[in-house]
């Protein structure tokens, strides 16, 4: 095999995988990613002997504008305008992607890549998070890391409506909206700790299903990327 073949096989493989985890989540195969691919599953194995390895690769793109979708909302002059509007484009973005949606709210420690780029959402979403609540628009009691949690009752929604509701999530997300504007003042229970909510987030990556060794059946892809980085 020529290195331009191996490079054209490499990129089939992305692409395959790429349509296979929209489709069906990240419970899509190896296999059923190399039958896309048109290769063998040696072949796929040889190119990402890791599942962690793929789905970071698929999802660096989305993960870099989820980044992105922070940082512009946080330059709004309005605080509470900007954080309204980066909630509103990061659950669309989860919505438009049932692997991605899955990929929010797992963890992903093995792809440094890919962790920067959740780590330079969470950098700008704390900062937002901050003026927004200092203008006195965002309750006092809301803390960064309860956006993991609204991600995760997102993805539940979108995981069964999006078949026959696809734009279900656009409710929850006014609902959440709504609660955390500054004049909803009845106290919450006590937020999760930061620790409590990571290792919650890698039981989610852990129970999809087992990792694929090189040699196996390849029976699935699990893991996924947090949207904040894991708590010291």
């Amino acid at each position: 095999m020529t290195r331009a073949d191996a490079v054209r096989n490499r990129e089939r493989i992305i692409s395959a995988a790429a349509e296979a985890f929209a489709d069906l989540g990240l419970d899509a195969s190896m296999n059923e990613v190399a039958r896309r691919a048109g290769v063998g599953i040696a072949t796929t194995l040889r190119n990402f002997a890791h599942r962690d390895e793929l789905i970071a690769t698929v999802f660096i793109d989305r993960m870099r504008r989820y980044a992105d979708i922070t940082e512009t909302a946080a330059a709004l002059p309005d605080p509470w305008q900007g954080f309204r509007q980066c909630v509103t484009e990061v659950f669309e973005l989860q919505a438009g992607d049932r692997g991605f949606s899955q990929v929010l709210i797992g963890s992903f420690p093995a792809a440094p890549a890919f962790e920067a780029e959740r780590a330079r959402a969470y950098r700008t979403f704390d900062a937002l998070t901050r003026r927004a609540q200092a203008a006195g628009q965002l309750r006092a009691d809301f803390v960064p890391h309860d956006m993991p949690l609204m991600l995760m009752a997102n993805a539940g929604v979108i995981s069964r409506t999006i078949d026959q509701a696809p734009h279900a999530w656009r409710r929850l997300t006014a609902y959440f909206l709504q609660s955390l504007s500054a004049e909803h003042t009845e106290p919450l229970p006590a937020p999760v700790t930061t620790r409590q909510l990571y290792l919650a987030m890698t039981r989610t990556s852990d129970l999809a299903t087992p990792p694929t060794r090189p040699g196996s059946s390849g029976t699935g892809v699990a893991g996924g990327a947090a949207p904040h980085p894991a708590p010291r």
